[in-house]
Order: structure tokens, then C-alpha cells, then sequence
């Protein structure tokens, strides 16, 4: 009587307690990827590839925007859409727009964001060309001193559109060329990769 007793404690008290005890060493193991330390990584990932673009392509300034919700419409409590400059390069000597586009709200830009979203991208050679359409940007690039500017949708493999790539000429007015458009987007996909794999984690 007294060894099944001891079996009975053994396996039904201690048995779940064990169960327990190893549960938590595994689960300590696989512990969650450190939010900080992981928006580090990818900003420095994300500071990379635009100074790789400002250098390669002579840009003034490179810039990423995201999409992102900012509260809600009264009353009917809809989330609104809205995007911020996350991430910029600037030249030496050249302003930068970051602090001034936090929390805007999309529908203030929705005709140059349905060209992205449709196109992939906004080439403006010369804001200053009445023939050349500006998708409502004109007066950004007069506050902002851009004479040419590029823009291109960052979208990740699944095709959702979650932000922009931009490139400003302040300096003097740039026409970029057909392999160079393309390059650029292919480096828009390749910052929506690392986007999106910070995003996902």
C-alpha cells in the first residue's frame, strides 16, 4: 500500500509539476525577439539602403513613409489612414521634411497615392514644367525646395501597398533614365522585404 501511494504522488502531483517545469525551460528558450532591439536592426537595415541610394543615384534626399491608422473618425469610429516619414537620408546642407510629415492623413495626397497605387511610381523631372504632370505635389516641392522628384509604391510580395519611396533633386533639376527608374524600383520591393519582415515578426 505504502509504494503505491508513492506512485500515485509520484505521477500525480510530481508527474504535472515536471510537465510544468520543462513546458517553461523550452518556452524560456524561444523567448520573443526584443521589440527594441528589433526596430533597431531593421532602421539600420532600412539607413543603409537609402544613404546606398542618395550616394548611387546623387539624390539630395531619400526618404521611406509608411502607412499606418491614426484614430478614428467620430462617430463612426473607423480607423483613418494616415502615413509618416519613418526613415530619411539628407545631404550635407540640405533640409530635412522627416518632422514635417508625421500623421498625415491620406486622402490629402490621394491623387499622387492612387498613381502609386496603380503605377509603382511618380517621375517629376522638373516641377516647374506646366506639361509635366505633379499629382498635386507641386506646392510640397516649392515648401520643401525640391526641383525633381521620384516617387515609388513599396509593396510587399503579397502586392498590399505599404508605403512610398521617395527621392529629391534640390540642387538642380535631374531627368532620370529608364534603367535607373527601373533600379529604383527594384530597391522600393527590396526595402518593402525588410519592412514587412519586421512588421511580420
Amino acid at each position: 500500500m505504502t509504494v503505491s501511494i508513492i506512485v500515485a504522488f509520484i505521477t500525480g502531483v510530481l508527474g504535472p509539476l515536471l510537465v510544468l517545469f520543462i513546458k517553461n525551460k523550452l518556452e524560456k528558450k524561444v523567448e520573443k525577439p526584443d521589440m527594441v532591439l528589433e526596430t533597431l536592426k531593421v532602421s539600420e537595415l532600412v539607413m543603409t539602403k537609402l544613404d546606398h541610394i542618395k550616394d548611387e543615384f546623387k539624390a539630395d534626399r531619400v526618404w521611406v513613409a509608411q502607412f499606418h491608422n491614426g484614430g478614428n473618425f467620430y462617430p463612426t469610429g473607423k480607423s483613418m489612414a494616415k502615413f509618416s516619414i519613418i526613415y530619411e537620408s539628407v545631404a550635407p546642407s540640405v533640409s530635412s521634411i522627416q518632422g514635417n510629415f508625421h500623421n498625415i492623413p491620406v486622402n490629402l495626397f490621394s491623387r499622387s497615392i492612387n498613381q502609386l497605387l496603380e503605377h509603382d511610381r511618380i517621375e517629376i523631372s522638373d516641377f516647374k514644367d506646366e506639361t509635366i504632370a505633379t499629382y498635386g505635389l507641386k506646392y510640397i516641392a516649392e515648401d520643401t525646395g525640391c526641383k525633381s522628384g521620384y516617387l515609388f509604391a513599396i509593396k510587399c510580395i503579397e502586392g498590399r501597398f505599404i508605403g512610398m519611396l521617395g527621392i529629391d533633386y534640390t540642387k538642380k533639376k535631374i531627368k532620370l533614365n529608364d534603367e535607373v527608374i527601373t533600379s529604383l524600383l527594384v530597391q522600393s520591393t527590396s526595402i518593402g522585404g525588410v519592412l514587412m519582415n519586421h512588421l511580420e515578426q
